[in-house]
């Protein structure tokens, strides 16, 4: 008798954890914001929060999920009214019906919440806590873990996906737009790149080195900075440089070489330049109107 192998098709395939937590939130907690090129599911088990991804703000509920795809920029926040309980799980999956979840969030029903809690509590058996600080994105293996825990993982999160996917679930994310949750991300981020720069004026920052500071895409600041400032990144950056500058020719500590070098300027002519250019004075010029007001 013949017989013949079939091999099995795989709608989708998770191949790496990355990170798995379970966190309490005390009711004032804020996450500033990451990116990276995994996937991210983040599912409210208790309270609600505020999310952001790339340029969207979220109000999610109790039994909401929402799925961050890879490289997009995302936040959360506490609402202060209550403490929430969080579940989140990065990994990795690429097979392409992960497209599916790109810009989406669905409220769960009892089967799917179910798959989560199993996702949770074999990853509690597999690995050692602590699962609650998200400073923590080592998963360690426990040496005495329950046989099969780490494929329980792997089994109930992709049945979670795939249930999601065919029990039709709608995206309930049109429904839960917040404008404040936006606007709150977005001004933390404008925020925190200008006290960088602030805090690394007489440093030669480049955009690169900013964007990896704040764990952000390149092309989602450049845009959102321009939009909130009218100004470039590179353009303010300068600019914090010649005020700087104007500081220090005030205080008469330094000659202009010297103030060149310590917001590292190429030389003192590309120093003057800059300065002329910004102020419509030279150094000198600056320095003597100065001394003219006192």
């Amino acid at each position: 008798m013949d017989f013949t192998k079939t091999k099995l098709k795989l709608e989708l395939e998770i191949t790496h954890l990355f990170t798995l937590h379970y966190f309490e939130f005390a009711k004032d907690y804020i996450f500033e914001g990451e990116q990276h090129d995994f996937w991210e599911l983040v599912y409210v088990d208790a309270g609600e929060i505020e999310v952001t991804a790339d340029d969207k703000g979220y109000l999610l509920k109790q039994g909401d999920i929402i799925f961050h795809k890879p490289n997009e920029h995302h936040s959360l926040w506490a609402n202060n009214r209550n403490a929430p309980n969080i579940v989140v799980v990065t990994f990795e999956c690429l097979s392409p019906i992960m497209h599916f979840f790109e810009n989406k969030m669905f409220n769960l029903g009892d089967r799917e919440r179910n798959l989560l809690a199993s996702t949770v509590k074999y990853g509690f058996l597999a690995f050692e806590p602590p699962f609650d600080d998200p400073r923590n994105n080592q998963l360690i293996k426990k040496l005495d873990a329950s046989f099969g825990a780490e494929q329980y993982i792997r089994i109930h999160l992709e049945l979670l996906l795939m249930s999601i996917i065919s029990q039709g679930y709608a995206d309930t994310g049109g429904n839960r737009l917040s404008t404040a949750a936006k606007e709150r991300s977005e001004n933390d981020v404008i925020s925190k790149l200008i006290a960088y720069m602030e805090a690394n004026v007489a440093g030669d920052l480049t955009l690169e080195q900013m964007c990896d500071h704040l764990h952000i895409s390149k092309t989602f600041i450049v845009r959102l900075f321009k939009q909130k400032t009218g100004q470039s990144i590179i353009k303010y950056y300068k600019n914090l440089k010649i005020e700087k500058a104007k500081s220090l020719i005030r205080e008469r500590q330094h000659n202009f070489t010297e103030i060149a070098e310590i917001l590292q300027y190429t030389s003192i002519h590309s120093f003057s330049r800059h300065f002329k250019h910004v102020t419509d004075q030279t150094p000198s010029e600056y320095s003597r109107s100065i001394q003219a007001r006192i």
